[in-house]
């Protein structure tokens, strides 16, 4: 189903990093007016009112919501390096409490629409053979994605009696040039020509493009019948992480160094190193099912995985060797 075109004011909270800089340049091309927030202020996408914000500050978050249709809250506390300064009262006071006050505060000011960017993490760190689906049940297995599921709980009952309506969108791993995170710190193995261990590693992962992502929040933003919904994001093909390395490598015109390491002995390596977790990320099945967004919203992703990652390994080149 088409959506009617019609000029909409929104507001992209975290809107100077890898996703809401991509979510803004495209809503910014479909002739929308943009008022980016973030803490640091200006960012690079032409046309968008930047204002700098904190949310512990009520009176300059309600300054940025006046006049606006739509809030793409993309903010919030994701993965540190150092994670002995991380804690799950931490987790829960950036991406429950104040989601919840940006809601509250939205509400009053006669917002009409609220998307939540949420995580796949919330139905679990692996599908187990199966692919999740909006009917899943929920079982977040670190703490950022319990905060997630908490701020997804206390938005829906915060509608219940409001007129605005609510979007959650729950997207896996999200790849570009620019991304940070678990996703940079392959796009750096890669570049270094370090052995990849995983060539034994048959799992199957759904990830998605910053750019499918920018489509599907974009979608959700104006289209009627998207008011209620819960939507899980893809490129809408799977690849496993041998195959991801190898794309990356062969877009920045290296030789993938792969090693046949077993599974059972890169667990053991892992757990007995403290990184279970990686293993987990690294080696388990996380599958995804992104029909319902496709019947509801008309969502149409480049679903070329393997040839998206080799652009963005292009890039990442291209851009790496301009800035040394």
């Amino acid at each position: 189903m088409d959506i009617e075109s019609r000029i909409m004011r929104i507001l992209v909270t975290g809107a100077t990093g890898f996703i809401g800089n991509r979510l803004c340049q495209l809503l910014i091309s479909e002739g929308h007016r943009v008022r980016g927030v973030s803490r640091s202020g200006g960012g690079v996408a032409a046309g968008v009112d930047y204002r700098v914000a904190d949310f512990a500050d009520p009176a300059a978050i309600k300054e940025s919501l006046q006049g606006i249709d739509c809030i793409v809250h993309l903010a919030g506390r994701a993965h540190v390096l150092n994670k002995q300064a991380d804690s799950p009262d931490l987790y829960r006071s950036v991406n429950r409490d104040a989601t919840l006050q940006l809601a509250r505060l939205a509400i009053e000011a006669g917002v009409g629409r609220f998307i939540f960017i949420s995580s796949i993490g919330v139905n679990g760190n692996q599908s187990a053979g199966q692919r999740f689906t909006e009917q899943s049940p929920v079982n977040p297995a670190a703490d950022y994605a319990r905060s997630k599921l908490e701020a997804e709980t206390g938005l829906r009952e915060l509608v219940q009696t409001a007129d605005m309506q609510l979007v959650i969108i729950r997207p896996p791993l999200v790849y570009g040039a620019d991304a940070p995170g678990n996703f940079r710190t392959l796009l750096k193995v890669v570049d270094k020509n370090i052995p990849s261990p995983f060539a034994a590693v048959r799992n199957t992962r759904s990830i998605i493009s910053v750019d499918n992502l920018a489509n599907l929040i974009s979608l959700a933003a104006q289209h009627p019948d998207a008011a209620g919904q819960l939507f899980l994001a893809s490129d809408g093909s799977d690849v496993s992480t041998h195959q991801m390395l190898g794309a990356l490598a062969q877009g920045m015109q290296k030789r993938q160094w792969s090693i046949p390491v077993p599974q059972a002995l890169l667990a053991m390596v892992l757990k007995l190193t403290g990184k279970g977790d990686m293993y987990t990320q690294l080696c388990g099945s996380l599958a995804v099912d992104c029909s319902h967004a496709r019947q509801i919203l008309g969502y149409r992703p480049d679903t070329d995985t393997l040839r998206s990652l080799m652009q963005v390994g292009r890039h990442y080149r291209i851009d790496h060797h301009r800035a040394t």
